[in-house]
């Protein structure tokens, strides 16, 4: 299980070859870690947008949600286990801080 990041400058289409029209960025290397973070979120409890990703299925934000989701990443910080962790935040935060900043884009975590 894992989910991959792709940043879009509008929200973008259903169809996987029609999405890359709007591709700006992405990210695969952080999959599986990603899904793992986010899932503790989950098991814990945590409310808020990163704790609402769907590990399994689609979850898009927009700039606005993404800038909710940037706030809350102190929680995620501070349940990583090591610098493969650390880097997979630091990949989100990225990705999140990107998306904030180029309106009407959307951020699409794709999970497994």
């Amino acid at each position: 299980m894992g989910i991959d990041l792709e940043l879009h400058s509008s929200r973008p289409a259903r169809d996987w070859r029609k999405s890359r029209a709007t591709l700006l960025r992405s990210s695969y290397a952080h999959g599986d870690a990603l899904a793992d973070a986010l899932g503790s979120l989950q098991l814990l409890g945590v409310s808020g947008r990163l704790g609402a990703i769907d590990p399994y299925g689609d979850t898009l934000m927009n700039e606005q949600e993404s800038a909710a989701a940037l706030r809350e990443l102190h929680h995620l910080r501070q349940r990583c286990g090591g610098e493969p962790q650390i880097a997979t935040v630091d990949d989100l935060a990225a990705m999140l801080e990107q998306c904030v900043a180029t309106p009407g884009s959307y951020l699409w975590f794709a999970g497994d």
